[in-house]
């Protein structure tokens, strides 16, 4: 591989603006799709072979009137009393006949008659039907929903539209960017030139631009949920900054050392980008491992993020040498340019001859007195102590995550001041939590009689269920075959008292003779996906933990290594996991990332997090290790390859791993809580990832284990593949090309 990316290095160096050409060719040509084609993204979080979904499908072939999308309006009157004046009468049928008329609306109920009036007779609560469901309701109609109820606001009235139909999608604005400036920062400092970092960036912006374009152009015959394309952005533009910075960051050592611009871009893409191509592999199996979890959304956001590293990695190792063809010694530090030698100094764009430049300047370039080496050697030294802190901390860091809990989010975890958390707030003032997410039973029989005679069995089931506040008369589709029961729980949507009264009801009404008892709703609908997700855990973080080791002894050729790198990653996922915990479920420490009210995790989190961070812990264990081993076994012994590994790697992987913390960071600001969460996750796991346990907890136990880190079975050596990633078999083949003279 590594002989077939040095070819292919040298080949986009050489026919740099034919490549440049073709990537911005495809860049508007995908992005004139995307805007062509470009479809409406999903809110919904629901999968086949669950009880809710069940029932929301016999609702859309039974009862279409009720399987629309719903909202919810709470009126609050000036003082109590005063919406049995009527005045207050009044002003409640004014509001349901303005509900009523609106576009896409099929009806409002009034609270009078369905008993929502609370018992002050200063709350009520006005349900609005729509026709099309929560993803169909246009920007339009929603703007209308928000808005209603300006003349009762005149007169002292608070109204506050809520539910479902508020669903939209998530929005990137510049907050987002404060990440990617910081990249920038962090590419400026490594590199000491404005234009190394300008265009190591710039090459990221197309890859990440191509990627979202082309997810986008697909969106017309794919349901991409509104969390997929953030998911996709978020990831595309840190690998995509950190899979460039470890090309440019190659070519430089490689200029410095001697080489000519093309064999040093060949050279560059040959070791470096073998790396990003088994790094960028790793994340893009990891991410499309999803598929086997079984759940279509989470599917597609991890396909979608998938194709998004794809085109990272395929602009890294096309567009980047290009890129570094035009760029000329200008990517070096200004003190050192003219001291890499040219291609052709008469042509060579912004080369400068080589003046006097010696094999000793090479060596003068190597600075072992840097901190990465001087780390490496503290670490390897106090390795006993270095290994046991940092276990003792991840595992103290990790206790939170033992009780965590997973939901979907609903509205009581908005931001303070949207309209669904003013909405949720009111519901909840005047009439308790349990309104704020109500369960729908639905009975269906054979025959209007049967349905009819099994109604009083199940409503007074339910009515004995612990934790049901009340529950509503039937309602009863025309045909009389399907009946719909609201149930009004006395606790919140994600409360565990609520998740099992949901449990308690369905084990009550299994088996009533004569019809089938579905239930479903926002709140049913939650429980039965994280209840899924939550199964489906355990069996992904074995295939993951098990690829990781099988990919990492096709590389590494060991078995300790694979093994200690599963190891790393699972105390990074756990000590993740209980720092997420402890802010986004618990509060601890809330105010620091915006978060207005903690709750449980969001429910596909956990599943995505353990997929991302497991590609990008592979990237900073490559490329760290991979050196490690080179040097090995060119003759240097263990403890001398772990330190120079990781003094020739620390400066470039703590310049990633900032770059993809900046990134990721940059999503916590946005209100939506979701995105908040995966933000800071990923963030503070690449944190933990990248400095406790690539960069400290690895090189001791490397240290530790000695030349017996890369043992491996004399057997097990002939029936692995070599994939060559260290480029041993590009050093044999430039050797040949040497003795034959061939430039």
């Amino acid at each position: 591989m590594a002989t077939l990316l040095y070819r292919l290095g040298r080949g986009a160096l050489r026919r740099r603006r034919l490549v440049v050409i073709l990537w911005l060719v495809a860049l508007i040509g995908l992005g004139g799709a995307a805007a062509l084609f470009r479809g409406p993204t999903s809110s919904d979080f629901t999968m086949r072979g669950t009880e809710s979904q069940e029932a929301l499908d016999l609702l859309a072939k039974e009862f279409p009137a009720a399987s629309g999308a719903t909202g919810t309006i709470a009126v609050k009157a000036p003082a109590d009393g005063q919406l049995g004046t009527p005045q207050g009468q009044a002003v409640i049928r004014e509001l349901v006949q303005e509900a009523s008329s609106l576009p896409g609306a099929v009806g409002a109920v009034d609270p009078f008659q369905a008993g929502a009036v609370s018992p002050t007779a200063r709350y009520a609560l006005i349900q609005v039907q729509f026709s099309g469901g929560a993803d169909e309701v246009t920007d339009e109609q929603r703007e209308a929903y928000e808005e209603i109820g300006a003349r009762a606001e005149s007169q002292g009235y608070q109204v506050a539209p809520g539910g479902e139909v508020l669903n939209a999608e998530p929005e990137v604005g510049s907050t987002e960017a404060i990440g990617v400036l910081v990249a920038l920062i962090v590419l400026v400092v490594t590199f000491g030139s404005l234009v190394a970092a300008g265009m190591t960036m710039l090459n990221a912006l197309i890859g990440v631009g191509a990627g979202m374009a082309g997810l986008f152009a697909l969106s017309a015959v794919i349901d991409l949920t509104s969390t997929a394309p953030i998911l996709a952005l978020m990831l595309g533009l840190a690998v995509g900054i950190d899979y460039s910075l470890f090309i440019t960051s190659r070519y430089r050592q490689n200029l410095l050392s001697g080489l000519t611009p093309e064999e040093a871009v060949g050279r560059a893409v040959g070791t470096a980008g073998s790396a990003v191509v088994f790094a960028g592999a790793t994340v893009v199996i990891a991410l499309a491992g999803l598929a086997v979890v079984n759940i279509p959304f989470l599917t597609v956001m991890g396909l979608a993020a998938a194709g998004t590293v794809t085109v990272a990695v395929l602009v890294a190792i096309t567009l980047q040498p290009a890129l570094l063809g035009f760029a000329g010694q200008r990517v070096l530090p200004r003190k050192l340019r003219g001291t890499a030698p040219t291609d052709d100094p008469a042509t060579a764009d912004g080369f400068a001859p080589a003046d006097g430049f010696t094999p000793a300047d090479a060596d003068a370039a190597e600075d072992r007195s840097g901190f990465g080496f001087r780390w490496a050697r503290w670490v390897t030294r106090l390795r006993i102590p270095v290994i046991l802190a940092g276990l003792l901390g991840l595992g103290l860091l990790a206790v939170p995550a033992t009780d965590m809990r997973l939901a979907l989010p609903d509205a009581g975890t908005a931001p303070v001041g949207s309209p669904a958390r003013t909405s949720n707030d009111l519901i909840t003032e005047g009439f308790g939590p349990g309104f704020t997410g109500r369960l729908v039973v639905v009975v269906s029989g054979d025959s209007a009689e049967q349905t009819t005679a099994a109604l009083p069995r199940v409503t007074q089931e339910i009515q004995g269920t612990e934790g049901v506040l009340a529950v509503a008369p039937p309602q009863l589709a025309p045909d009389g075959r399907t009946a719909l029961l609201a149930v009004i729980p006395k606790t919140g949507p994600t409360d565990q008292a609520t998740e099992t009264m949901v449990h308690d009801i369905r084990g009550s009404v299994d088996g009533i003779d004569g019809a089938d008892v579905l239930l479903t709703g926002v709140t049913a609908i939650g429980i039965d996906v994280s209840e899924k997700l939550a199964d489906a855990l355990p069996v992904y973080l074995l295939l993951v933990v098990g690829l990781s080791v099988l990919l990492l002894m096709l590389v590494f050729r060991s078995i300790l290594v694979p093994v200690k790198a599963a190891l790393g990653f699972l105390l990074t996922v756990a000590a993740t996991f209980g720092i997420t915990v402890a802010i986004f479920q618990q509060g601890t420490l809330a105010d620091l990332v915006g978060l207005d009210t903690p709750g449980p995790l969001v429910s596909f989190l956990p599943i995505l997090l353990i997929g991302i961070l497991f590609g990008l812990a592979m990237d900073y264990e490559v490329f760290l290790v991979s050196r490690m081993r080179e040097d090995f076994v060119h003759g240097d012994t263990a403890a001398q390859a772990t330190i120079n590994g990781m003094g020739h790697g620390a400066r470039v992987v703590t310049a990633a791993a900032l770059i993809m913390m900046s990134v990721f960071g940059g999503f916590v600001f946005l209100d939506d809580p979701i995105i908040k969460s995966m933000g800071f996750a990923l963030a503070i796991g690449v944190a933990i990832d990248a400095f406790v346990v690539r960069m400290t907890i690895v090189p001791a136990v490397m240290s530790l284990l000695g030349d017996k880190a890369w043992w491996l079975p004399r057997w097990l050596q002939r029936a692995l593949p070599n994939v060559d990633i260290e480029g041993e078999g590009l050093r044999a083949h430039l050797d040949e090309k040497a003795a034959a003279g061939v430039r």
